[in-house]
């Protein structure tokens, strides 16, 4: 499966619905997730994006990768508090996420997505 854009409402749906339980964190998801904060504008971003289609794939069935647009999506970008683009945030299935900021290489992508599924 490749990577998935996100809006406010799948994020609501398939993430975290933060309207109904604002004070604490709890992950919908079926599966350890990360999340690619992103412009089309970002040439950081433009390289990562091959990267995250790749490792979609490598970790189908086993990790949700998902995209979210800076632009569209304000108030999401605001939710992690993301200043500046590419952000990723790594979602277990039990505990809070984990925000990086900045490209990796594929092998440091994978080690973390290795640690999310466990």
């Amino acid at each position: 499966m490749a990577t998935m854009n996100l809006t406010r409402g799948g994020f609501l749906r398939k993430v975290y619905d933060y309207e109904t339980n604002p004070s604490e964190w709890k992950f919908l998801g079926p599966r350890p997730a990360l999340i690619d904060f992103y412009a089309s504008w970002c040439g950081p971003c433009k390289a990562l994006a091959p990267v995250l289609d790749e490792l979609s794939k490598e970790y189908d069935g086993r990790v949700d990768v998902y995209k979210v647009n800076v632009d569209d999506e304000r108030e999401l970008s605001a939710l992690f508090n993301v200043r500046s683009i590419p952000t990723l945030v790594f979602i277990p299935m039990n505990g809070k996420p984990e925000i990086a900021m900045g490209a990796m290489s594929k092998a440091e992508l994978a080690k973390r997505l290795d640690k999310l599924i466990g």
